[in-house]
């Protein structure tokens, strides 16, 4: 990628002075350099290894075999693929007992995954997202928060609210918004999510953002555990749950239009 593609992308995946401050932090954290970003680019050019990395992107962690089998090449080739993953920063691997499992090293992987996903779909020959994939654009997860419409609709209503205060370097819940959320029945009075720093993050096939980072953890965590949503087996999209209809109707989201 040239320098000046890569400026473009970046201004266009980050522009909420929380997600500067954010990006702020990780450069003066981790700088990297142009052999490491090298080394980077190699990891993810080869499709069974992108595969490996989209198939844990909803922050789940998976046994080799199964990683494989969606990536769609031998063990022992994903076996090699892993390793690489693995010593390239990328994935993390938990060990239980005489079982291996491997996940993203973090949320920062699954936020580069869906911003490398986001630039991507500018290119001339880019595919249009197919009606297969109506489910994944409705609801999905994203590491472990929400995205495609759900996700930005429900950042919109926050902001519409006045729920969300917009720092410099991160985005926190108003007090209004702990209200409207407690009112909602998705918050507890001393929930401690309420507390919770989040961020802005461009949904990969909305192009608007949604709410990510710890709040926007707790978020998603709160909608699941309220019965408002469930996953679906063996998909990163989330199906409306029991109580999903009513629930969101209170915070002024209509399933059906998504």
């Amino acid at each position: 990628m040239c320098p000046r593609r890569a400026r473009d992308a970046s201004a266009a995946a980050e522009t909420t002075p929380a997600a500067i401050g954010y990006a702020r932090r990780m450069t003066s954290a981790a700088p990297t350099s142009r052999h490491r970003l090298a080394e980077i680019g190699a990891l993810l050019a080869e499709p069974a290894r992108a595969g490996i990395l989209l198939a844990l992107i909803d922050g789940s962690a998976r046994p080799a075999g199964e990683l494989a089998a969606l990536a769609g090449v031998a063990p022992a080739t994903a076996s090699a693929h892993l390793q690489r993953l693995v010593a390239g920063g990328l994935l993390a691997l938990h060990a239980q007992g005489r079982h291996r499992y491997f996940r993203l090293a973090g949320e920062d992987v699954a936020h580069l995954v869906e911003t490398l996903a986001l630039a991507g779909a500018h290119a001339p020959a880019a595919a249009a997202v197919s009606p297969a994939d109506t489910p994944l654009r409705r609801a999905r997860t994203c590491y472990r928060h929400l995205a495609g419409r759900l996700g930005v609709a429900l950042f919109e209503r926050l902001r519409e609210r006045d729920a969300l205060e917009l720092g410099s370097d991160a985005i926190r819940l108003s007090a209004a918004g702990a209200r409207w959320l407690h009112d909602a029945g998705l918050f507890d009075d001393d929930d401690e999510g309420l507390a919770l720093a989040g961020r802005s993050c461009v949904d990969w096939t909305e192009r608007r953002f949604h709410l990510a980072g710890a709040l926007g953890n707790r978020l998603a965590e709160r909608l699941f555990e309220r019965g408002w949503l469930r996953p679906r087996r063996d998909s990163r999209a989330l199906a409306l749950g029991a109580r999903g209809d009513a629930g969101l109707r209170a915070l002024g989201i209509d399933w059906t239009r998504l």
